[in-house]
């Protein structure tokens, strides 16, 4: 190499130092530190909301709660009083029964007694479930067990306890006896 082009080069060294050169390094921390701080204070914020809705949903619960507590309770006040009644019917019969010998009054007392029941029970729409002569319907009936008779297989024959719905909801199954059909004749028998 000549001592031109050495100059050429010794020149040319310089400017691209001085090119290849990054930003001053102040300005880029100022600049990270203000970014850094924003999301910070957007951190900060959006902790702020998430605490807030927490807080408002744990407020929503137990107001829920209190309002469900609150209509079950409604719900027993308005069905409990037909029923009380009936309760002090029979403690008025049974005092009466321990008193009394006239069976026909007795029987009285109670007739009326199982009339007021029936209209506590009808206030609520509560429906009864007859099974007898009735094909079988496990979603209505519980089968305490089986019985030979002259009824059709699968028949209610007997029911010893009523079922009971209300609206299409069964509140109790009807406990029932059913046929097992005519009995049949042993091999023995001709």
């Amino acid at each position: 190499m000549c001592k031109e082009e050495l100059n050429e080069f010794d020149e040319m060294q310089p400017e691209t130092a001085v090119e290849e050169a990054p930003e001053s390094p102040p300005e880029s921390a100022v600049d990270q530190e203000d970014e850094l701080s924003k999301l910070g204070k957007e951190l900060d914020e959006e902790k702020n909301k998430y605490l807030r809705l927490m807080a408002d949903f744990q407020n929503y619960r137990k107001r829920v709660s209190k309002e469900l507590t609150a209509a079950r309770m409604q719900g027993l006040y308005e069905t409990l009083p037909p029923f009380i009644q009936v309760y002090d019917y029979f403690e008025m019969a049974t005092k009466a029964a321990e008193k009394s010998d006239n069976i026909a009054a007795i029987r009285d007392g109670m007739n009326m007694i199982a009339k007021e029941f029936k209209k506590a029970i009808d206030e609520l729409s509560l429906v009864r479930i007859d099974a007898v002569g009735q094909k079988f319907n496990p979603e209505l009936h519980d089968a305490v067990s089986h019985e030979v008779s002259e009824a059709p297989e699968g028949e209610v024959i007997k029911q010893w306890s009523s079922g009971y719905k209300l609206g299409e909801r069964l509140i109790r199954p009807a406990k029932v006896v059913v046929s097992s059909g005519p009995a049949k004749a042993s091999d023995g028998e001709a």
